[in-house]
C-alpha cells in the first residue's frame, strides 16, 4: 500500500559538493522508485496520442522523445554535473574533444576570432588550426599564464577566449578572474576546461569564467571506463545555442556511458582529495632525484603560480610532470623499466599512468609549437592514481638512476 505522504525534496542550493555528488539530478520513475539511477537504454520514447507526440517534437528540450537529445539517465548526469560546477545548465557530449567542437559551433561563425592558450592539449590545437580554420575561424595563441598577452591579442572580431587550468602537461595556471575581465571587456565568451581539477577542486564559473569544458572521460569517471565530454554554463547559452546545435548535429553521450559518469561522480570528491595528496608527495620527493631537472605541480612552493593555484584551487591536483637531465633518451628509459605505471596518454585513472608527451599527446603539434609550450623530449607526465605513494616511487627509481 503505497503513503499518501509526499516527501520535500531537499534544498540543494544549500548542501555540500560531496553531498551533492550523490544526489543531485537523481530521477525516479513512478511505478519502481528505484533507488539507483537507472539506465534508459532506449533509442526513442513512446506518447500516448499524436497530439502528446506533436507537443513533445515542438517542446524537445522539456521531455524526452529521442535519444540523440534527450535520455533521462543523459539528463541526471547533464544535472548533476551542473550542480557540482555551480551552473544553471549542463549538455553532454560524446567525448571532451566533441564538447570543445560544440561549444565552438553552437557559438562561433565564419570570420569570427579566438583567442586560445598555447598551453592545450594537442587535439585542441589541431581542432582551432587545422578544422574550424578551414571554415574561416582564426586562432591566436598566447601565453596562459601572461594575462597581459591576452589583452594584447583581442581583435575587433574576437569572440572566444579558451584555456586549459591547470594546463596539460606543464600545470601552468591561469588567472581566470583577471583574463575573464578582458574577455567581458572584448564581449568575449570566456571557456574554461577544468578537467584536470574538476569541481571538486575548482569552481571556474564562480571565478568569472562563462562556461566549464569537460573531458568526462578523465576525472569525473574516474577508473578509464567510458569517453565523454561536457559543457556547463547559463541556461541561456547551454539551452538557446548549445542544445539545438545538439538536437541537429548528434555528438551524443550514450545513456550507458552517462550511469557509468554517474557513478564516478559519486566518489569523486574522495578520488580528487587523495590523488592531489599522492601527486603532492610524488612531486617533492622527483624534486630531490639527481637525475630530474626539474618537477611541474602547483603544489610545490617552486611553482611560478603557486600562490595562484592556492587561492583558485583547494588542491593541486594528481598530475606531474618532469624534465630529465638526459633528454628523450633518459625519458624512454624511465618510461620503459617501469612494471606498476601503466604506459598510456589517457589521466584521470585511479590506477597511475605514465606518458611522453613529445610523441604521444602532442605528437601532431609541430616542433616549433612543442617548444614554445615547453614540452621538450626529456619531458615525463604522470597521471598519480591511489597506489601507495611508496610503492609508485619504487616503481620509478630505479629508471632515474644514471
Amino acid at each position: 500500500m503505497k503513503s499518501k505522504t509526499t516527501r520535500k525534496k531537499p534544498d540543494f542550493s544549500k548542501l555540500a559538493l560531496e553531498t551533492l555528488a550523490v544526489r543531485a539530478g537523481t530521477r525516479r520513475t513512478a511505478e519502481y522508485q528505484e533507488h539507483s539511477e537507472a539506465m534508459f537504454l532506449t533509442s526513442s520514447f513512446c506518447f500516448d496520442s499524436a497530439e502528446l507526440a506533436a507537443d513533445g517534437f515542438a517542446h524537445a528540450d522539456q521531455g524526452f522523445i529521442y535519444s540523440r537529445f534527450t535520455n533521462p539517465t543523459v539528463s541526471m548526469f547533464q544535472d548533476r554535473l551542473a550542480a557540482l560546477e555551480g551552473g544553471e545548465a549542463c549538455i553532454a557530449t560524446a567525448s571532451g574533444m566533441s564538447a570543445i567542437l560544440t561549444m565552438a559551433m553552437a557559438h562561433l561563425q565564419a570570420g569570427d576570432h579566438v583567442v586560445c592558450s598555447r598551453s592545450v592539449f594537442g587535439a585542441t590545437v589541431q581542432l582551432f588550426t587545422n578544422i574550424l580554420g578551414r571554415f574561416g575561424i582564426t586562432t591566436t595563441y598566447v601565453d596562459l599564464a601572461d594575462t597581459k598577452s591576452w589583452q594584447a591579442a583581442v581583435q575587433p572580431n574576437t569572440k572566444l577566449f579558451y584555456l586549459e587550468t591547470p594546463s596539460n602537461p606543464l600545470t601552468e595556471i591561469a588567472d581566470i578572474k583577471a583574463i575573464s575581465k578582458i574577455a567581458q571587456k572584448a564581449k568575449a565568451l570566456f571557456a574554461v576546461d577544468n578537467c584536470f581539477c574538476t569541481p571538486a577542486l575548482q569552481k571556474p564559473l564562480a571565478l568569472g569564467a562563462d562556461v566549464v569544458i569537460h573531458s568526462a572521460t578523465k576525472y569525473l569517471d574516474g577508473q578509464g571506463r567510458v569517453v565523454g565530454g561536457a559543457i556547463v554554463g547559463s541556461k541561456d547559452f547551454i539551452m538557446g545555442k548549445v542544445f539545438p546545435y545538439v538536437r541537429t548535429a548528434g555528438p551524443t553521450l550514450s545513456a550507458f556511458n552517462a550511469w557509468v559518469f554517474l557513478k564516478g561522480l559519486e566518489t569523486l570528491e574522495l578520488r580528487m582529495k587523495q590523488q592531489s595528496q599522492n601527486a603532492l608527495a610524488l612531486a617533492q620527493w622527483l624534486e630531490k632525484q639527481p637525475g630530474v631537472e626539474r618537477v611541474y605541480h602547483p603544489g610545490l612552493t617552486s611553482h611560478p603560480q603557486h600562490a595562484l593555484a592556492k587561492r583558485q584551487q583547494k588542491a593541486g591536483g594528481a598530475i606531474v610532470s618532469f624534465t630529465l637531465k638526459g633528454g628523450k633518451k633518459a625519458a624512454f628509459k624511465l618510461i620503459n623499466q617501469t612494471k606498476l605505471c601503466s604506459i598510456t596518454a589517457n589521466l584521470g585513472d585511479t590506477r597511475t599512468t605514465i606518458t611522453h608527451p613529445a610523441t604521444t599527446t602532442h605528437c601532431r603539434v609541430t616542433p616549433e609549437a612543442r617548444k614554445a609550450a615547453g614540452i621538450t623530449d626529456g619531458l615525463v607526465r604522470i597521471a598519480v592514481g591511489l597506489e601507495n605513494i611508496n610503492d609508485l616511487k619504487s616503481d620509478l627509481v630505479g629508471g632515474l638512476k644514471k
